[in-house]
């Protein structure tokens, strides 16, 4: 739900007149977001004038006038909105929205699900409402409980907060940063907004690429870990994180922590019990996700998690229409049709199933690259994008999706070694050899894999590197397709820190924090976004994660090696037998070497190009070498081939400077 835009000249203290068409052209990039309205508030911070406006897509009966009418006039802080109406449809939805008392005004990005409990609850205390929104519930509870109102939230969010009374700009981002908030802060101004692409359209809002982040990406496709990005004057507000900025020093505000997880709480509980009391709170996360006042579909992978969605979701409403959007490969390896048909037809419904062709990517590269913002590491993402547009044009305004489940139920093949080099460290060779026992007859896990990779992992990160020197191979931090004295010259950190901690728990919230998450958050929001989509994730709800990341190891992956286990017996009599048996995993995943070889004079192209010579950080002749060599069948694939792509056509789209 919706785009939001924000500008604080804090440095000229309410004396100033504003750059309205910088803040309409912020505002207005952001459109794809939320086509139904568009909104401004005007503040002189010191006077406490206000004037409101409006432009072309804002409801007419509003009458609001046009921002430009406002370019003589002193301002210092400007909020800008787009609405796409999921909760009451009406007007009285419009942002920027102002409290009860006038003296708070508030812009909003996605839904507080638990908003008709903290409306109830805030009216017993004698609060009144205007309007059906979870916009004036969060208004509300920030004036009747303060910056502690997060705790009282479920669901997603990303707000900015004018506090007239506190003369401060309040921030927030939700628990998992499902929804996104990027800002510059620059000693005289603060620009905020819900993507990178609104920041830019400020004129002193720089596109100097951020080295560290830059090299990290390259290397291993890592993104939007920490505060930084891979633009080095523009930060987003991590999840689980507010960001306060006092009118008397907005200069020095910093993202403060206001929630975590709780990795030392232990359940002493029975896998039943467990069981029963994980089907409990799924299902009502899914009831609640369903909340909204237009039609609701979901993304149908034909795996476990997705088919949990579609599942409970008919067992919710066993009457209503219901339609599901998957993606289904050419690559009969990768293919999940007969999955998404299964689920499909068990819960009776409207299935609608993709294909998507190179030639489909490519002729839409540029404008895929330049949704993202940033470079990302696999095509897949593409997949859901086609996926994603489909639902758009079945006139689908949210959709719910699995993102997230992997993370917290140990649904990738790689937890399996970590399980087994933490059994190994631990001295635990019970319990190794147990597992090792229990993965026999499964053609997906061998026991020689198994075992070498996790003794990578009990070996120092060093140990590798220095092997590949003796024999003079490519290092894995020093490749020969990266200049390396551009990185040295802007004093790169060229070795990765180990990940923290050696437990499966820690690992996963490693992958829920710091990695892969906020990485497939970031993707998820633009793709959706893109086609004015509200994507929902319910697998990533407080409870839900608290709970399950409390439970024992062996109940989220078993002695036989099967992950998600707690959670497939929760689903049993809920989703088909035959889809909570698979021990395969694909997703979304897409033929991307099949894919980039058909489209090999495409590739060779580019790296060729004069946009990728330009780039001082990269070898465009070692690149078009290893390329030609993948071509001719010398070496083997890697999706490095992919990253370089990415990166040279988003340089090229954002002009970006190095």
């Amino acid at each position: 739900m919706c785009g939001i835009s924000g500008l604080w000249h804090y440095h000229d203290g309410g004396g100033r007149l504003l750059e309205t068409e910088a803040i309409r052209r912020s505002t207005n990039s952001l459109r794809h977001r939320g086509p139904d309205d568009e909104g401004y508030v005007l503040l002189n911070t010191r006077t406490q004038q206000i004037a409101q406006a409006g432009g072309r897509d804002t409801y007419p009966n509003l009458d609001l006038p046009p921002l430009e009418s406002f370019d003589t006039q002193e301002f210092d802080l400007a909020l800008g909105f787009r609405r796409l109406s999921i909760l009451d449809l009406s007007p009285a939805g419009h942002q920027p929205m102002k409290s009860a008392d006038g003296k708070c005004w508030i812009v909003f990005n996605g839904e507080i699900y638990n908003y008709v409990e903290l409306r109830d609850e805030l009216a017993r205390e004698r609060f009144e409402f205007r309007t059906g929104t979870d916009t004036e519930v969060i208004l509300t509870a920030y004036q009747r409980w303060g910056i502690d109102c997060l705790s009282h939230f479920e669901g997603m969010w990303s707000f900015a907060i004018w506090d007239g009374t506190k003369r401060q700009l309040f921030l927030a981002r939700d628990r998992f940063g499902i929804k996104p908030l990027y800002y510059v802060n620059d000693g005289e101004r603060f620009i905020f907004a819900s993507e990178i692409k609104a920041l830019l359209q400020h004129t002193h809002v720089g596109r100097r690429v951020n080295p560290q982040r830059l090299y990290e990406y390259l290397l291993s496709g890592l993104t939007d870990h920490g505060e930084e990005t891979l633009f080095a004057g523009i930060k987003q507000v991590p999840a689980a994180h507010s960001l306060t900025l006092h009118i008397d020093r907005p200069q020095d505000a910093r993202p403060e922590r206001y929630w975590k997880v709780d990795l030392t709480r232990q359940l002493n509980i029975s896998i039943e019990d467990a069981a029963e009391e994980l089907r409990e709170l799924f299902l009502r996360s899914v009831k609640m996700h369903l909340r909204c006042d237009v039609k609701a579909a979901s993304i149908l992978s034909g795996g476990i998690d997705s088919s949990a969605i579609v599942t409970c979701m008919r067992s919710i409403n066993p009457h209503s229409e219901l339609s599901v959007f998957g993606y289904t490969a050419d690559d009969p390896l990768l293919n999940e049709e007969r999955w998404i048909d299964l689920v499909g037809s068990t819960v009776k419904a409207d299935v609608n199933k993709i294909r998507v062709a190179p030639e489909q990517l490519i002729a839409e590269m540029d404008g895929f690259v330049e949704s993202q913002d940033e470079p990302f590491d696999s095509t897949s993402i593409y997949a859901q994008y086609c996926v994603l547009r489909r639902a758009h044009e079945s006139g689908f305004k949210v959709l719910l999706s699995g993102q997230g489940a992997d993370e917290i139920l140990a649904g990738y093949p790689s937890y399996v070694t970590t399980q087994m080099a933490s059994f190994l460290r631990s001295g635990r060779l019970g319990s190794a050899f147990q597992l090792l026992t229990g993965i026999s007859g499964r053609p997906e896990i061998a026991k020689s894999a198994l075992l070498r990779s996790a003794g990578r992992q009990l070996l120092p990160s060093s140990v590798g590197t220095i092997a590949k020197r003796m024999i003079g191979a490519e290092t894995a931090y020093e490749p020969g397709w990266l200049d390396m004295g551009w990185f040295s010259r802007r004093e790169v950190n060229f070795t990765f820190a180990k990940q923290p901690g050696y437990s499966l728990k820690e690992q996963l919230h490693h992958m829920l924090v710091e990695s892969n998450l906020p990485m497939l958050l970031r993707h998820e929001d633009r793709l959706a976004m893109a086609h004015s989509i509200e994507s929902r994730v319910p697998f990533l709800t407080a409870s839900l994660v608290q709970f399950l990341l409390s439970l024992p190891e062996k109940y989220l992956i078993s002695s036989a090696g099967t992950s998600k286990y707690v959670f497939r017996r929760a689903m049993r009599g809920i989703v088909p037998d035959d889809v909570l048996n698979r021990q395969d995993k694909i997703g979304f995943d897409t033929p991307e070497q099949q894919w980039l070889t058909k489209s090999q004079s495409w590739v060779s192209e580019v790296l060729r190009s004069e946009a990728g010579r330009s780039i001082p950080a990269l070898n465009s002749k070692a690149m078009a070498q290893y390329w030609g060599e993948v071509v001719s069948g010398r070496r083997v694939y890697q999706n490095k081939v992919w990253r370089w792509l990415n990166m040279i056509r988003w340089a090229d789209k954002l002009q970006i400077e190095f």
